[in-house]
């Protein structure tokens, strides 16, 4: 077995002397030190003789393992020194680049996310739910009534009879509730569906913020506070707004809040239906059969919630004339942001 090591490395060594590319070198060692190689395999058999032999056939073929190692190493400098193209890969700097073209978050995904930012900076905390929603937290939770619009296969994508795409991220809330107690400030962004007809304003698909905050003395005055500081926020300015009542059956008193319609400046449009206002945070002081599902006694606590239009104020801020776009999947558009 010596024998054989001796002979195997002065064959190694001589053809490895003899590679011209480093790419013969390579097979070389995968030859010589490979997994499959013979060398290898004596290696392997070295177990099966006597202490002494092992000893000396084991210092032998480790010496000679090192000797064809270094001796690659030496050689392959040589190689990649003398191989180079210094013609071919001669660059000509006054050459102008070319730009990297590299991807950026939707513009749905950016202003979600500033959106959040504007309401942690007032304490409140994010969280999340899934898309595919039940029966229960959908509807039942938030009190809507069995026989309501709302539950109608119009307006709702249903998977089977207790599973749905959710129609709102007010889904989130109940789940939230069951597992904190108040008080508490929290958003819930967030993807919702709907099955109906598509225009400018409306979409089946479609991106919603909802937020609540619940304690022992939360006031109709703290929701319009919020919401308008929030408004301020994100356009960076003051922006008229209107709050009027509202019917909706997981709030009690319900309100709507509008704002002037910033593509046309009030005038009227597609967008905002000729009214000059957009209806953008509907929302209003959580009914206490909410709470009641979610486990709390009843007139135990009182806070607000609010769902606003993320798809929406990205067309405001924008001067985006069509929800349709977000989803077009036209380069054109997406480009711009």
């Amino acid at each position: 077995m010596q024998s054989k090591i001796i002979e195997i490395k002065t064959k190694a060594i001589e053809e490895i002397g003899q590679a011209k590319t480093v790419g013969e070198l390579f097979d070389l060692e995968k030859k010589y030190l490979g997994r499959n190689s013979e060398f290898n395999q004596i290696l392997k058999n070295i177990k099966n003789l006597s202490e002494e032999e092992k000893r000396e056939v084991g210092k032998l073929a480790n010496i000679s393992k090192i000797e064809i190692r270094n001796n690659i190493d030496q050689i392959q400098k040589v190689l990649e020194q003398t191989s180079f193209n210094f013609a071919k890969e001669k660059i000509d700097i006054s050459i102008p680049g070319k730009k990297k073209r590299i991807g950026h978050l939707n513009i749905l995904s950016r202003v979600q996310n500033e959106i959040e930012d504007i309401f942690t900076g007032m304490g409140f905390e994010v969280a999340d739910g899934p898309e595919i929603e039940t029966e229960f937290y959908n509807f039942d939770a938030l009190n809507i009534p069995r026989d309501h619009p709302a539950r109608d296969m119009m307006d709702t994508f249903r998977i089977n009879k207790d599973a749905l795409l959710r129609t709102h991220v007010s889904a989130i809330q109940v789940r939230y509730m069951e597992k904190h107690k108040p008080p508490f400030r929290v958003v819930m962004p967030g993807r919702v569906f709907r099955n109906e007809a598509t225009d400018a304003s409306h979409e089946h698909t479609f991106y919603q913020m909802d937020g609540m905050m619940v304690g022992k003395d939360i006031s109709a005055s703290n929701y319009y506070a919020i919401i308008y500081n929030f408004l301020r926020k994100f356009f960076g300015k003051d922006i008229k707004t209107r709050i009027r009542p509202s019917f909706f059956p997981f709030t009690e008193p319900s309100f709507e809040i509008d704002f002037k319609c910033l593509i046309c400046n009030g005038k009227g449009c597609p967008v905002c239906k000729n009214s000059g206002w957009i209806e953008i945070i509907p929302g209003g002081m959580i009914n206490q059969n909410v709470f009641v599902a979610a486990g709390y006694e009843r007139n135990q606590y009182q806070g607000f919630a609010f769902d606003i239009g993320t798809s929406r104020l990205v067309m405001m801020k924008y001067k985006i004339n069509d929800i349709r776009l977000f989803h077009s999947g036209d380069l054109r558009f997406i480009n711009q942001f």
